[in-house]
Protein backbone atom coordinates (compact mmCIF):
# COMPACT_ATOMS: atom_id res chain seq x y z
CA UNK A 1 0.00 0.00 0.00
CA UNK A 2 1.14 3.56 -0.70
CA UNK A 3 0.89 6.12 2.09
CA UNK A 4 -2.19 5.75 4.27
CA UNK A 5 -4.34 8.85 3.82
CA UNK A 6 -6.01 9.91 7.08
CA UNK A 7 -8.37 12.78 7.83
CA UNK A 8 -9.06 14.33 11.24
CA UNK A 9 -12.54 15.46 12.29
CA UNK A 10 -12.36 17.60 15.39
CA UNK A 11 -8.85 19.07 15.18
CA UNK A 12 -9.02 20.47 18.68
CA UNK A 13 -7.24 19.97 21.99
CA UNK A 14 -6.49 16.25 22.05
CA UNK A 15 -6.09 15.82 18.31
CA UNK A 16 -3.45 18.58 18.31
CA UNK A 17 -1.72 17.20 21.40
CA UNK A 18 -1.67 13.55 20.41
CA UNK A 19 -3.27 12.23 17.24
CA UNK A 20 -1.88 14.60 14.61
CA UNK A 21 1.73 14.55 15.91
CA UNK A 22 1.71 10.74 16.17
CA UNK A 23 0.37 10.36 12.63
CA UNK A 24 2.81 12.90 11.20
CA UNK A 25 5.73 11.06 12.80
CA UNK A 26 5.04 8.11 10.51
CA UNK A 27 6.59 8.30 7.02
CA UNK A 28 3.89 5.94 5.72
CA UNK A 29 1.01 8.28 6.65
CA UNK A 30 -0.30 11.43 4.99
CA UNK A 31 -2.81 13.61 6.80
CA UNK A 32 -5.05 14.44 3.87
CA UNK A 33 -6.99 17.15 5.67
CA UNK A 34 -8.46 18.36 8.92
CA UNK A 35 -11.87 19.61 9.99
CA UNK A 36 -12.92 21.81 12.87
CA UNK A 37 -15.25 24.70 13.54
CA UNK A 38 -13.94 28.25 13.73
CA UNK A 39 -12.09 29.71 10.73
CA UNK A 40 -9.28 31.25 12.78
CA UNK A 41 -8.68 28.09 14.81
CA UNK A 42 -8.78 25.98 11.65
CA UNK A 43 -6.21 28.22 9.98
CA UNK A 44 -3.95 28.07 13.05
CA UNK A 45 -4.09 24.27 13.07
CA UNK A 46 -3.31 24.09 9.36
CA UNK A 47 -0.35 26.43 9.77
CA UNK A 48 1.02 24.64 12.82
CA UNK A 49 0.90 21.19 11.24
CA UNK A 50 1.43 22.31 7.61
CA UNK A 51 -1.76 20.68 6.36
CA UNK A 52 -3.00 22.37 3.16
CA UNK A 53 -6.60 21.14 3.24
CA UNK A 54 -8.90 22.35 6.00
CA UNK A 55 -12.66 22.66 6.23
CA UNK A 56 -15.45 23.33 8.71
CA UNK A 57 -17.67 20.78 6.94
CA UNK A 58 -16.87 17.16 7.80
CA UNK A 59 -18.64 15.96 4.65
CA UNK A 60 -16.09 17.84 2.56
CA UNK A 61 -13.30 16.07 4.41
CA UNK A 62 -14.88 12.64 3.96
CA UNK A 63 -15.27 13.33 0.23
CA UNK A 64 -11.50 13.64 -0.30
CA UNK A 65 -10.13 11.18 -2.85
CA UNK A 66 -8.43 8.07 -1.53
CA UNK A 67 -9.17 8.64 2.15
CA UNK A 68 -8.35 5.39 3.99
CA UNK A 69 -9.07 6.34 7.58
CA UNK A 70 -10.46 9.12 9.74
CA UNK A 71 -9.80 10.18 13.32
CA UNK A 72 -12.98 11.34 15.05
CA UNK A 73 -11.94 13.63 17.89
CA UNK A 74 -14.94 15.94 17.85
CA UNK A 75 -17.07 16.74 20.94
CA UNK A 76 -18.58 13.65 22.57
CA UNK A 77 -22.12 14.22 21.32
CA UNK A 78 -20.98 14.25 17.67
CA UNK A 79 -19.04 10.97 17.73
CA UNK A 80 -21.93 8.92 16.38
CA UNK A 81 -22.78 11.31 13.53
CA UNK A 82 -19.19 11.68 12.37
CA UNK A 83 -18.24 8.01 12.76
CA UNK A 84 -21.38 6.75 11.01
CA UNK A 85 -20.80 9.10 8.07
CA UNK A 86 -17.23 7.80 7.66
CA UNK A 87 -18.21 4.13 7.91
CA UNK A 88 -21.00 4.59 5.36
CA UNK A 89 -18.39 5.92 2.93
CA UNK A 90 -16.18 2.85 3.48
CA UNK A 91 -13.59 4.66 5.63
CA UNK A 92 -11.89 3.06 8.66
CA UNK A 93 -12.50 4.93 11.93
CA UNK A 94 -10.50 5.75 15.04
CA UNK A 95 -13.13 7.26 17.34
CA UNK A 96 -12.17 8.99 20.56
CA UNK A 97 -13.88 7.92 23.75
CA UNK A 98 -16.66 7.92 24.61
CA UNK A 99 -17.59 5.91 21.53
CA UNK A 100 -21.12 7.35 21.80
CA UNK A 101 -23.35 8.59 24.59
CA UNK A 102 -26.01 5.89 24.33
CA UNK A 103 -26.06 2.16 23.72
CA UNK A 104 -28.30 2.16 20.66
CA UNK A 105 -25.91 4.42 18.74
CA UNK A 106 -22.90 2.35 19.82
CA UNK A 107 -24.59 -0.81 18.56
CA UNK A 108 -25.38 0.84 15.23
CA UNK A 109 -21.75 1.85 14.76
CA UNK A 110 -20.58 -1.67 15.59
CA UNK A 111 -23.01 -3.10 13.02
CA UNK A 112 -21.90 -0.59 10.39
CA UNK A 113 -18.24 -1.46 10.93
CA UNK A 114 -19.00 -5.17 10.71
CA UNK A 115 -21.29 -4.89 7.69
CA UNK A 116 -18.73 -2.81 5.77
CA UNK A 117 -15.79 -4.90 7.04
CA UNK A 118 -14.05 -1.83 8.38
CA UNK A 119 -11.75 -1.31 11.34
CA UNK A 120 -13.16 0.70 14.25
CA UNK A 121 -10.78 1.49 17.09
CA UNK A 122 -11.34 3.44 20.32
CA UNK A 123 -7.97 4.73 21.58
CA UNK A 124 -7.96 3.32 25.12
CA UNK A 125 -4.24 3.68 25.81
CA UNK A 126 -3.98 1.24 28.72
CA UNK A 127 -5.39 -1.59 26.59
CA UNK A 128 -2.19 -1.52 24.52
CA UNK A 129 0.27 -1.90 27.39
CA UNK A 130 2.22 -5.02 28.28
CA UNK A 131 0.36 -4.97 31.60
CA UNK A 132 -3.03 -5.34 29.89
CA UNK A 133 -1.75 -7.92 27.44
CA UNK A 134 -0.40 -10.14 30.22
CA UNK A 135 -3.50 -9.71 32.40
CA UNK A 136 -5.79 -10.68 29.52
CA UNK A 137 -3.62 -13.68 28.65
CA UNK A 138 -3.75 -14.97 32.22
CA UNK A 139 -7.53 -14.58 32.45
CA UNK A 140 -8.04 -16.21 29.04
CA UNK A 141 -5.94 -19.15 30.19
CA UNK A 142 -8.23 -19.64 33.17
CA UNK A 143 -5.65 -18.86 35.85
CA UNK A 144 -8.30 -17.42 38.19
CA UNK A 145 -11.09 -19.66 36.88
CA UNK A 146 -14.51 -18.29 36.00
CA UNK A 147 -14.87 -14.60 36.84
CA UNK A 148 -17.48 -14.20 39.61
CA UNK A 149 -17.06 -10.61 40.86
CA UNK A 150 -15.21 -7.49 39.69
CA UNK A 151 -14.12 -4.24 41.29
CA UNK A 152 -13.09 -1.30 39.10
CA UNK A 153 -12.03 2.08 40.51
CA UNK A 154 -10.62 5.11 38.73
CA UNK A 155 -9.72 8.60 39.97
CA UNK A 156 -8.28 11.63 38.18
CA UNK A 157 -7.18 15.18 39.01
CA UNK A 158 -9.77 16.95 36.85
CA UNK A 159 -12.25 18.75 39.11
CA UNK A 160 -11.60 21.94 37.13
CA UNK A 161 -12.25 20.34 33.72
CA UNK A 162 -15.60 18.88 34.78
CA UNK A 163 -16.60 22.14 36.51
CA UNK A 164 -16.21 24.34 33.44
CA UNK A 165 -12.94 25.97 34.57
CA UNK A 166 -9.62 26.20 32.71
CA UNK A 167 -7.77 22.97 33.46
CA UNK A 168 -4.17 22.54 34.55
CA UNK A 169 -3.93 19.53 32.24
CA UNK A 170 -3.95 21.87 29.23
CA UNK A 171 -1.81 24.71 30.60
CA UNK A 172 0.69 24.43 27.75
CA UNK A 173 -1.57 22.99 25.07
CA UNK A 174 -1.95 24.53 21.60
CA UNK A 175 -5.75 24.41 21.93
CA UNK A 176 -7.66 24.43 25.22
CA UNK A 177 -10.40 21.88 25.94
CA UNK A 178 -13.86 23.15 25.10
CA UNK A 179 -15.66 23.64 28.41
CA UNK A 180 -19.00 22.47 27.02
CA UNK A 181 -17.56 19.12 25.93
CA UNK A 182 -16.39 18.25 29.42
CA UNK A 183 -18.73 20.07 31.81
CA UNK A 184 -22.13 20.14 30.09
CA UNK A 185 -24.04 16.94 30.94
CA UNK A 186 -26.35 17.46 27.96
CA UNK A 187 -23.30 17.01 25.71
CA UNK A 188 -21.82 14.04 27.55
CA UNK A 189 -19.74 16.11 29.96
CA UNK A 190 -18.80 14.48 33.24
CA UNK A 191 -16.48 11.92 34.75
CA UNK A 192 -18.30 8.80 33.54
CA UNK A 193 -18.01 9.51 29.81
CA UNK A 194 -14.86 11.62 30.13
CA UNK A 195 -12.65 9.35 32.26
CA UNK A 196 -14.27 6.27 33.79
CA UNK A 197 -14.72 5.00 30.25
CA UNK A 198 -10.93 4.37 30.18
CA UNK A 199 -11.01 2.04 33.18
CA UNK A 200 -14.06 0.21 31.84
CA UNK A 201 -12.35 -0.18 28.48
CA UNK A 202 -9.47 -1.86 30.27
CA UNK A 203 -11.78 -4.00 32.42
CA UNK A 204 -13.78 -5.27 29.44
CA UNK A 205 -10.58 -5.94 27.49
CA UNK A 206 -9.33 -8.20 30.26
CA UNK A 207 -12.55 -9.79 31.54
CA UNK A 208 -15.08 -11.58 29.29
CA UNK A 209 -18.15 -10.08 30.96
CA UNK A 210 -21.20 -8.24 29.59
CA UNK A 211 -23.27 -5.76 31.63
CA UNK A 212 -26.91 -6.60 32.26
CA UNK A 213 -28.34 -4.54 35.17
CA UNK A 214 -27.03 -1.31 36.68
CA UNK A 215 -27.84 0.89 39.67
CA UNK A 216 -25.96 4.15 40.18
CA UNK A 217 -25.55 7.21 42.36
CA UNK A 218 -23.70 10.31 41.13
CA UNK A 219 -22.54 13.56 42.69
CA UNK A 220 -22.15 16.51 40.33
CA UNK A 221 -20.17 19.70 39.86
CA UNK A 222 -21.84 23.10 39.78
CA UNK A 223 -22.46 22.64 36.04
CA UNK A 224 -24.36 19.40 36.62
CA UNK A 225 -21.59 17.15 35.27
CA UNK A 226 -20.86 14.09 37.37
CA UNK A 227 -17.71 14.28 39.51
CA UNK A 228 -18.31 11.06 41.44
CA UNK A 229 -19.86 7.82 40.23
CA UNK A 230 -20.92 4.89 42.42
CA UNK A 231 -22.21 2.00 40.31
CA UNK A 232 -23.41 -1.48 41.23
CA UNK A 233 -23.66 -3.97 38.36
CA UNK A 234 -24.88 -7.42 37.52
CA UNK A 235 -23.30 -8.97 34.46
CA UNK A 236 -24.54 -11.87 32.36
CA UNK A 237 -24.14 -15.22 34.08
CA UNK A 238 -24.66 -13.73 37.53
CA UNK A 239 -21.28 -11.99 37.79
CA UNK A 240 -21.49 -9.04 40.20
CA UNK A 241 -19.44 -5.86 40.21
CA UNK A 242 -18.75 -2.50 41.81
CA UNK A 243 -17.58 0.41 39.66
CA UNK A 244 -16.36 3.70 41.15
CA UNK A 245 -15.08 6.97 39.76
CA UNK A 246 -13.81 10.21 41.26
CA UNK A 247 -12.63 13.26 39.34
CA UNK A 248 -11.29 15.29 42.26
CA UNK A 249 -7.77 14.19 43.09
CA UNK A 250 -5.41 17.13 43.77
CA UNK A 251 -3.98 18.76 40.61
CA UNK A 252 -1.08 16.89 38.97
CA UNK A 253 -1.82 13.68 40.84
CA UNK A 254 -1.18 10.49 38.84
CA UNK A 255 -4.11 8.44 37.63
CA UNK A 256 -5.58 5.84 39.96
CA UNK A 257 -6.91 2.70 38.33
CA UNK A 258 -7.52 -0.38 40.45
CA UNK A 259 -9.10 -3.47 38.91
CA UNK A 260 -9.68 -6.66 40.90
CA UNK A 261 -11.15 -9.81 39.42
CA UNK A 262 -12.41 -12.51 41.76
CA UNK A 263 -12.74 -15.97 40.23
CA UNK A 264 -13.52 -19.56 41.08
CA UNK A 265 -9.79 -20.42 41.32
CA UNK A 266 -8.35 -17.19 42.70
CA UNK A 267 -8.11 -13.46 42.08
CA UNK A 268 -6.19 -10.91 39.99
CA UNK A 269 -5.13 -7.46 41.14
CA UNK A 270 -4.16 -4.83 38.56
CA UNK A 271 -3.00 -1.39 39.74
CA UNK A 272 -1.96 1.53 37.52
CA UNK A 273 -1.07 4.07 40.21
CA UNK A 274 1.41 1.75 41.93
CA UNK A 275 2.06 -0.46 38.94
CA UNK A 276 1.53 -4.11 39.78
CA UNK A 277 -0.12 -7.23 38.48
CA UNK A 278 -0.69 -10.00 40.99
CA UNK A 279 -2.45 -13.35 40.90
CA UNK A 280 -3.46 -15.00 44.17
CA UNK A 281 -4.69 -18.54 43.74
CA UNK A 282 -6.82 -20.69 45.99
CA UNK A 283 -4.13 -23.39 45.98
CA UNK A 284 -1.55 -20.96 47.41
CA UNK A 285 0.45 -20.47 44.18
CA UNK A 286 0.61 -16.69 44.33
CA UNK A 287 2.49 -14.67 41.73
CA UNK A 288 3.65 -11.07 41.25
CA UNK A 289 4.25 -10.39 37.56
CA UNK A 290 6.85 -7.73 36.59
CA UNK A 291 5.31 -4.56 35.15
CA UNK A 292 6.96 -2.01 32.85
CA UNK A 293 4.88 1.09 33.56
CA UNK A 294 5.51 4.30 35.46
CA UNK A 295 3.26 5.24 38.41
CA UNK A 296 -0.09 6.37 37.01
CA UNK A 297 1.39 6.49 33.51
CA UNK A 298 -0.92 6.94 30.54
CA UNK A 299 -0.02 7.25 26.87
CA UNK A 300 -2.17 7.18 23.75
CA UNK A 301 0.51 6.64 21.12
CA UNK A 302 0.22 2.91 20.44
CA UNK A 303 -3.53 2.94 19.62
CA UNK A 304 -2.91 5.45 16.82
CA UNK A 305 -0.08 3.33 15.42
CA UNK A 306 -2.24 0.24 15.71
CA UNK A 307 -5.01 1.94 13.72
CA UNK A 308 -2.63 2.60 10.83
CA UNK A 309 -1.23 -0.93 11.04
CA UNK A 310 -4.74 -2.38 10.81
CA UNK A 311 -5.49 -0.29 7.73
CA UNK A 312 -2.28 -1.66 6.21
CA UNK A 313 -3.55 -5.20 6.97
CA UNK A 314 -0.66 -5.99 9.28
CA UNK A 315 -1.21 -8.98 11.64
CA UNK A 316 -1.91 -6.89 14.75
CA UNK A 317 -4.74 -6.94 17.29
CA UNK A 318 -7.42 -4.32 17.79
CA UNK A 319 -7.52 -4.19 21.60
CA UNK A 320 -10.36 -1.66 21.74
CA UNK A 321 -12.85 -2.55 19.03
CA UNK A 322 -16.41 -1.40 18.44
CA UNK A 323 -17.78 -4.49 20.21
CA UNK A 324 -15.77 -3.61 23.32
CA UNK A 325 -17.01 -0.03 23.06
CA UNK A 326 -20.60 -1.25 23.01
CA UNK A 327 -20.11 -2.93 26.39
CA UNK A 328 -18.58 0.23 27.88
CA UNK A 329 -21.27 2.54 26.53
CA UNK A 330 -24.07 0.15 27.52
CA UNK A 331 -22.91 0.19 31.14
CA UNK A 332 -22.40 3.97 31.28
CA UNK A 333 -25.69 4.67 29.49
CA UNK A 334 -27.54 2.54 32.02
CA UNK A 335 -25.64 4.18 34.91
CA UNK A 336 -26.60 7.68 33.75
CA UNK A 337 -30.23 6.65 33.39
CA UNK A 338 -30.20 5.00 36.82
CA UNK A 339 -28.74 8.07 38.51
CA UNK A 340 -31.65 10.08 37.08
CA UNK A 341 -34.44 7.56 37.70
CA UNK A 342 -33.32 6.14 41.04
CA UNK A 343 -34.06 2.64 39.67
CA UNK A 344 -32.13 -0.34 38.40
CA UNK A 345 -31.71 0.10 34.64
CA UNK A 346 -31.07 -2.49 31.96
CA UNK A 347 -27.75 -2.59 30.11
CA UNK A 348 -28.56 -5.82 28.32
CA UNK A 349 -26.84 -6.06 24.96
Amino acid sequence: MSKVRVGVIGAGWWAAENHIPVLQARPDVEIAGICRLGKDALRKAQERFKIPFGTEDYNELLALNGLNGVVVSSPHNFHYEHSAAALERGIHVLCEKPMTLNASEAKRLARLAEDHRLHFLIPYGWNYTELAREAKRRVDQGEIGEVEHVLCHMASALRDLFSGDPSWVADESFFKPAASTWSDPARGGGYAHGQLTHALGLLFHIAPIEPEKVFAFCRSSRTGADLYDSISCEFKGGVTGVIGGAGTMPPRSPFQVDIRLFGSKGMMLLDIERPRLEIRRNDGRNESIPVKLGPGEYACVEPVHRFVDLIQEKPVENCSSASLGVRVVSLLDAACRSAQSGRIESADL
